[in-house]
């Protein structure tokens, strides 16, 4: 009996991805944040993309293929970064996958270019999206890059052609509310663009059209998925640094204005609260206002405190590294 015929599992080398670790963390730091607008806002943009990527999950798990499959592999070469959703090795091909879940209907023109429609307030809007093609097609680059800085002249001249044909770069969309339009698009990118329910079948077609004879043993892919495995390192997320800085800068920021209304209580001999009192201090650190005609307008201040203390407490607010 043929070994491919016996091998048919998803075997996931790595399962965790690094938008969980974020969600928690930033759910950490917004238990200490006075104004949790735009932070949330991130989170609920995580949690969407989380989302995606467990619905591509739910299909590789249930392909009935045989693969090993890395969630989240990030790599570092040089100065460049690649962050990867997924790495799918099969017996044929090796996928890079971007995942996207988007709101609204997707649109790729003929110029490739990527845009999306949706509603919002009643309102019909048309923006223009980063190309998630040429994020796929970056992974490949890095990797390549890693390669032929591995190997000498002989191999790159006996394997370059190999290795260009292996792995294959495909843009993969979840949002199953909305609508793909690729009529347009030029072939090189509607043929590696395609919805999650679309990829089981496409990666099945692939493998069925694939010169038999190249076939990897499951020994073969096993190898070669631990071998991308090792490239991973771990990164600090944007996201929490930004917001833990902000955390940071507040207490920092609160230790500042709290210092300011003691030594300015004590010098004019009048009680601390004549400065600002707490519930002030506490508007003071979510609007950070960077003017006296802010401080005015968000009303956090009565005029008599924002005259003889305004300009003061302005300039303490714009001297903390914000």
């Amino acid at each position: 009996m043929n070994i491919f015929n016996q091998f048919r599992e998803t075997f996931f080398l790595k399962t965790t991805s690094a938008l969980e670790n974020d969600i928690n963390e930033l759910k950490n730091i917004r238990s200490n944040m006075k104004n949790n607008s735009n932070i949330d806002k991130d989170i609920k943009l995580l949690e969407y993309g989380l989302n995606g990527e467990k619905e591509i999950e739910y299909e590789l798990k249930n392909a009935n293929i045989g693969m090993f499959v890395i969630h989240d592999l990030n790599i570092v070469f040089e100065d460049l970064t690649s962050q990867i959703d997924y790495v799918i090795v099969t017996k044929a091909y090796t996928y890079l996958v971007e995942c996207k879940n988007m709101i609204g209907n997707i649109t790729i023109n003929e110029h490739g270019e990527f845009k999306r429609e949706y509603t919002y307030n009643n309102e019909k809007i048309v923006e223009g999206i980063y190309s998630p093609f040429r994020q796929a097609l970056r992974h490949k680059e890095i990797l390549k890059k890693i390669w032929l800085n591995k190997n000498n002249k002989l191999n790159i001249l006996l394997y370059e052609k190999k290795f260009d044909r292996v792995y294959k770069p495909i843009v993969v969309l979840t949002n199953s509310k909305g609508l793909l339009n690729k009529r347009y698009a030029p072939k090189n990118i509607k043929d590696v663009t395609i919805r999650s329910d679309e990829l089981i079948e496409y990666i099945k077609k692939d493998i069925d059209n694939y010169d038999k004879d190249y076939y990897l043993s499951k020994k073969n892919m096993e190898d070669f998925a631990n071998g991308l495995l090792k490239l991973n390192v771990n990164k600090e997320s944007y996201l929490v640094e930004k917001y833990q800085k902000s955390v940071n800068n507040d207490d920092k920021l609160i230790e500042k204005l709290k210092e300011y209304r003691k030594t300015k209580a004590y010098t004019k001999n009048i009680p601390a609260y004549y400065i600002f009192n707490d519930k002030e201090l506490e508007n003071l650190i979510k609007f950070k206002p960077k003017s006296l005609e802010e401080l005015k307008k968000l009303k956090i201040l009565e005029d008599i405190k924002i005259k003889l203390h305004g300009l003061e407490i302005i300039n303490i607010i714009n001297n903390i590294d914000l």
